[in-house]
């Protein structure tokens, strides 16, 4: 397959931590998770597939701080000592990365969609541990060559990241603009954009394309009803739920490893963590990632283990 050239193969030594006891009550993830090559896997029924997107060519273009290509073999550190709690029997696979070689972008992220579309085609649920939010284009195009159903993606984000590429050079800033292109009916809804953070312009490319949003000052739970119907009208109008975390879309002190950090994001509280596993409840939700971790920037880890509680929740509902 055409990722290969861009992939490579997990490694065990990633899985490292605490052992509290070899019984059922005392496991972590490091006990359990597999590391197997993504050819060698014929059914993922049932399984959470971690795959990294270790790049971040899109932040560079986008004039952003660069280091999130880290991002992936730092999470997996995190998430290696989460406790496993699981009611039904599921699997959590580490198929290894997806990398950006020469600068040359637009090649990995055909990458990631083709090993995406692998891992969806064989039942598994993708979890993909960026790298920057270039990796919403990539997993675009997974999703698109595994079905043909109607795609509806929900994006926690400062950013609208719908830039019209140019001289059709694509950045971490330009994929929602991208798939908008290709879809005939699209199906975008940001949460947690600030109007500090996007232009004018992108606000009415934003209403061009018939978007709506919701911006961190509304996110409250004074608004939790129109909130809740505005999720609920989303969703009921797709076939198919893809989430995208961009990290920058929470305040600085709780997400300060960020490539483009917003000191008065929204706040992971009770309120957000609803929303967070209301979306994730829904039966139409296939696959999730997480954008613009930079371990470089990161202070006590606490970016990497808002991730890792994130994650933890996907896999423990």
């Amino acid at each position: 397959m055409a990722y290969q050239n861009y992939y490579t193969a997990p490694s065990s030594i990633n899985w490292t931590g605490r052992v509290d006891g070899p019984d059922q009550a005392h496991l972590r993830w490091h006990q359990v998770a597999a590391c197997i090559h993504l050819d060698e896997i014929d059914d993922l029924s049932n399984c959470f597939v971690l795959l990294g997107y270790a790049c971040d060519e899109g932040v560079k273009r986008n004039l952003g701080r660069v280091g999130a290509a880290k991002a992936p073999a730092f999470l997996r550190k995190s998430l290696s000592n989460l406790p496993v709690f699981q009611e039904q029997q599921v699997r959590i696979i580490d198929v290894g990365d997806i990398h950006c070689y020469n600068n040359d972008l637009e090649a990995s992220q055909e990458a990631l969609g083709e090993a995406i579309a692998h891992i969806l085609k064989k039942g598994g649920f993708p979890i993909v541990l960026g790298g920057g939010h270039e990796v919403t284009f990539g997993h675009y195009l997974g999703l698109r060559k595994a079905s043909d159903k109607k795609i509806g993606i929900i994006n926690f984000d400062a950013h609208f990241d719908i830039r019209e590429p140019k001289d059709n050079r694509a950045t971490s800033g330009t994929g929602f603009y991208q798939i908008a292109q290709r879809e005939e009916s699209f199906h975008y809804l940001p949460i947690g954009i600030q109007q500090i953070s996007n232009t004018q312009a992108l606000f009415h490319t934003a209403h061009t394309h018939g978007v709506n949003w919701i911006e961190a000052q509304d996110f409250d739970v004074s608004n939790i009803e129109i909130i809740q119907e505005q999720l609920s009208s989303f969703i009921k109008e797709i076939d198919q739920l893809y989430v995208t975390v961009d990290m920058d879309v929470f305040a600085a002190p709780y997400a300060p490893g960020v490539s483009a950090p917003a000191y008065n994001g929204i706040v992971p509280n009770a309120f957000f963590m609803w929303v967070f596993e209301r979306i994730i409840n829904s039966p139409k939700f296939v696959s999730i990632d997480f954008a613009e971790l930079n371990p470089d920037y990161d202070i006590d880890n606490r970016t990497a283990k808002l991730v890792a509680d994130l994650v933890f929740r996907v896999v423990k509902k």
